[in-house]
């Protein structure tokens, strides 16, 4: 885990500090990893490095979301320097992003402690 990602699950995404919501670490989904995940909300958080910026990686990223994004999942993207330098602007706006989803096809009502009187059993 990046400096970045440790900053943002520190203040913003660790014991459901984000509007109650669950986010899970470094999680797999499809054939790849999420930097963070939130299955109720079909929300996925990257936070992208250095790395990010060469043209290979910008496209194989954009395939990456693409397959994401078909499979229901909603992704937002970060830069190391915006989580580092402006966590209260980051947090804000995952926040908004999270209100929009919300007034889209509300969700299950995020458990708090147990689980959503929403959610299937498997």
């Amino acid at each position: 885990m990046t400096k970045a990602e440790a900053c943002l699950w520190k203040y913003a995404l660790k014991s459901k500090a984000m509007r109650g919501y669950t986010f899970n670490r470094q999680r797999p989904v499809l054939n790849y990893i999420a930097d963070f995940m939130c299955k109720e909300l079909m929300l996925i958080i990257e936070v992208d490095g250095m790395t990010h910026t060469f043209e290979n990686v910008i496209k194989n990223d954009a395939i990456r979301q693409k397959n994401l994004e078909d499979a229901g999942f909603t992704v937002i993207r970060f830069k190391d320097e915006e989580v580092l330098k402006s966590i209260e602007i980051v947090k804000k706006k995952i926040e908004e992003k999270i209100e929009g989803l919300e007034k889209m096809s509300p969700p299950p009502t995020p458990s708090r402690g147990g689980h959503s009187t929403n959610e299937r059993s498997n």
